[in-house]
């Protein structure tokens, strides 16, 4: 205690001061966690602990004087490195221990923990499947010719799941001309189990159950009644796992414009089977004024024959032969209409097929390109 009580008794709260005037900072260790990401803000959370050593000369004392290789001083007495984080919008450092190990010729070593939070514009847009990385430029105080000059040591990463957002790698990049630029780059990807399970996997069932909703009779309107259960139930999905998607940005999520697509199939799907079930049912596509009945019980249009001028009996069979030729016609012409609708129906039916199948090699197209990137070392 006597040591420490006269290293203390020192004031040393000011940097040790060299000819050059800067102060070499070893970090012998860097462990990298990554705690939360953010996807609405673009920001993510992390702790760095880290583990360094530097030199003090008027710390340092000889056998002579007291015999203790090393020494335990408050980490409040004496002057510690200040590191930063460039790119960050919140720090907060903490020390380890409440105690500095001082060695005896002057060497000092210290740990602290950095709770960190850094903006980072991920690349969003091929979500749940992403890949991207952001960095974390840790570095120490200096100004102009004057400063630390930061050592780098050995980094390693912790706590690499977390949820949805699994920690892939953590690397030490150094800028051999600038040496107030170094960052460590992390990678992260997501695990995209929930989001299939909860989003990509309900939207393809509904556009299977809709592709085979063609195989219901246009009559009856059960289709358009399936159709209509069919839209409803997406948009109630859609309402309520809304939240779970990333908040767009500068690359907005694809994910996005793939609900945008099922809807509109599903509500067009919807409306060409109301139209059809309408043409197969009355002919028409659109409401029109029905026509009055005919006044005449009968029409007599080959002979010509006036209604005084037949008996009772043919008049009879008149109005058999004009109902029978009247049930005939318009038997054929439902039948044509019901063939035109079914053939119309099948068109559309293979129509829908191939816009879905061009969709989805248009989907995998865009997502194997580079289509959208971020630059994050715009902070320097």
């Amino acid at each position: 205690r006597c040591l420490a009580s006269d290293l203390t008794n020192k004031n040393l709260y000011s940097a040790p001061q060299s000819p050059d005037c800067i102060i070499n900072v070893n970090l012998t260790s860097i462990q990298y966690e990554t705690l939360a990401v953010n996807t609405k803000t673009m920001q993510f959370s992390s702790r760095i602990k880290i583990t360094m050593e530097w030199n003090d000369p008027d710390l340092a004392w000889t056998d002579t004087a007291y015999n203790f290789p090393e020494i335990m001083m408050p980490v409040d007495a004496i002057w510690t490195p200040d590191l930063t984080v460039d790119n960050a919008i919140s720090t907060n450092v903490k020390p380890v221990s409440t105690d500095i190990l001082v060695k005896q010729d002057g060497t000092v070593q210290h740990a602290i923990q950095m709770y960190i939070t850094v903006v980072c514009g991920i690349n969003l847009f091929t979500y749940p499947f992403v890949r991207d990385g952001c960095p974390v430029a840790l570095n120490g105080w200096s100004e102009s010719n004057c400063g630390l000059r930061i050592l780098y040591g050995s980094v390693s990463s912790v706590g690499t799941n977390r949820g949805e957002w699994i920690t892939l790698s953590v690397e030490l990049n150094q800028d051999k001309e600038r040496l107030d630029r170094n960052y460590l780059y992390v990678t992260m990807s997501t695990n995209p189990f929930n989001t299939i399970v909860t989003l990509l996997l309900p939207s393809a069932l509904i556009m299977l159950a809709d592709l085979g909703s063609f195989a219901l009779p246009l009559e009856g309107g059960k289709r358009s009644s399936f159709k209509i259960t069919l839209v409803l139930s997406f948009t109630m999905s859609l309402l309520i796992l809304t939240e779970n998607l990333p908040d767009t940005g500068l690359c907005s999520p694809l994910i996005r414009y793939h609900f945008c697509f099922c809807l509109i199939i599903l509500v067009l799907s919807l409306l060409l089977s109301m139209v059809l079930s309408r043409f197969s049912d009355s002919g028409a596509i659109l409401p029109r004024k029905r026509q009055k009945p005919c006044k005449s019980s009968y029409i007599n249009r080959k002979d010509g024959i006036k209604k005084d001028e037949v008996t009772a009996k043919d008049a009879s069979i008149q109005k058999i032969v004009t109902f029978v030729e009247n049930i005939e016609k318009t038997n054929e012409k439902t039948k044509k209409r019901h063939e035109y609708a079914s053939r119309f129906d099948r068109a559309c039916f293979w129509a829908y097929l191939f816009l879905d199948i061009v969709y989805v090699i248009c989907v995998i197209g865009i997502t194997r390109t580079e289509f959208c990137k971020i630059n994050n070392f715009d902070f320097w």
